[in-house]
């Protein structure tokens, strides 16, 4: 992927996402024992990152193409991006969700007007198969979560606005820890950095049960999870890395990291205490990773909160938990 093509992704998106702030809290940073930076994609338009790769890969479809309308498969959040980015232009959008994804996520997607249709994600079903049949059945373009060029440069975008913003406070350097499922986030923030800020290296994030990318960067190949396992980290469940976003990843990024189910929680338990902000398990990964101690060194590290889609109930027990002491 061109430097060009990241720069005219990030131009069509701009009139539409938000830039969304990159915070600190002296609490957070000793409780890292060092200088923590959390970009809050929580607030991005509908509660993650995802809605800048859908709107970039909705705004690079011909027009023919777009009215004739889109479908998706996601485990919620991308769901949601591309509903949203869809309403925006009025065309109709069909999206493949798990049948255990969370209420708050369905709704939403319906909310913009999109239909759900359910998978089980239990059972050998493909969800991109499924998204593929009903896009040739009914003429809808396909736009996948993350192996898809336009939508790695939507979210490229977030390293560009980390560049520009960790130089307005004097860093020429940092971890960058990003959640991530297949990788789509991580490629484009790599991407971004190594044009804008190559003092930043990404390291990716995930749950240590399903830490297929840090298996792959480790190995050199694509690696994939086993069956069956589960996490709270729903949004970020994938059963391998993307076939465009692991090479990217392999030049770019650091080894991977894994954290569990409880430090997620624990990470949404301190977002929420010392920063007011609302995360999900998946969105947190990367700030419990920073928590953890387990990223070697003691510079600092500006950590991706990626979403903030979480269910009353989940969010109710991490906050009963508490934040890491």
């Amino acid at each position: 992927m061109t430097p060009g093509a990241v720069r005219a992704a990030g131009a069509r998106i701009a009139p539409f996402v938000r830039v969304t702030p990159l915070l600190s809290d002296p609490a957070l940073d000793r409780l890292a024992g060092r200088r923590v930076f959390v970009k809050a994609e929580c607030l991005q338009h509908t509660g993650s990152f995802k809605y800048r790769g859908a709107t970039a890969a909705l705004t690079a479809l011909a027009p023919e193409m777009l009215a004739r309308g889109v479908v998706a498969f996601s485990s919620g959040n991308h769901g949601q991006g591309v509903a949203r980015a869809a309403s925006e232009r009025g065309v109709p959008a069909v999206v493949v969700m798990p049948a255990d994804a969370p209420a708050v996520k369905v709704d939403r997607t319906r909310a913009f007007g999109a239909e759900v249709v359910f998978y089980d994600r239990a059972r050998p079903e493909d969800r991109a198969a499924i998204a593929a049949r009903l896009a040739a059945e009914r003429g809808l373009t396909l736009v996948p979560p993350f192996d898809h060029p336009e939508v790695i440069a939507g979210q490229a975008s977030v390293g560009t606005e980390i560049a520009a913003q960790a130089a307005g406070l004097g860093l020429d350097g940092a971890e960058v820890l990003v959640p991530c499922g297949g990788g789509g986030l991580a490629a484009g923030i790599a991407l971004a950095l190594a044009m804008d800020a190559p003092g930043f290296r990404v390291r990716t994030v995930e749950p240590a049960t399903h830490d297929d990318m840090a298996r792959s960067l480790a190995a050199g190949q694509r690696r994939a999870n086993p069956p069956g396992r589960a996490s709270l980290c729903d949004a970020i469940l994938t059963p391998e890395p993307g076939e465009l976003t692991f090479p990217i990843l392999a030049r770019l990024a650091g080894p991977g990291l894994g954290v569990s189910d409880d430090e997620a929680l624990a990470a949404i338990a301190a977002a929420h205490r010392h920063l007011g902000l609302v995360a999900e398990p998946g969105g947190a990964v990367a700030l419990a990773a920073a928590l953890s101690g387990r990223v070697a060194g003691d510079g600092p590290l500006v950590v991706i909160l990626s979403g903030g889609n979480v269910e009353g109930s989940l969010l109710a027990r991490a906050l009963a938990m508490g934040a890491p002491a």
